[in-house]
């Protein structure tokens, strides 16, 4: 069995979490989350994630939002092949 790669984080965040697009997606995955704080949908370590039905980020519509469980959140991403 060969060894496993030790993970670059360093070249993680150059290759992808630096580009201006991601860091776009990023913020507004924040945006929307601290919104959702202030209204007390959601609460810091709740245990719960906000799902954007469409996978887009950047569409905060209400229809698009919603809160669910981590657990729950993760599996849907699995299902569409994402990461």
């Amino acid at each position: 069995m060969p060894a496993k790669r030790k993970r670059n984080y360093r070249r993680e965040y150059l290759q992808y979490h630096a580009k201006p697009a991601q860091k776009k997606r990023r913020a507004a995955r924040n945006r929307i989350r601290r919104t959702l704080e202030a209204t007390g949908r959601v609460a810091k370590g709740d245990g719960r994630d906000v799902h954007h039905v469409d996978g887009n980020p950047l569409n905060e519509s209400r229809r698009n939002v919603r809160v669910i469980s981590r657990s729950a959140n993760r599996k849907m991403n699995k299902r569409k092949g994402k990461r």
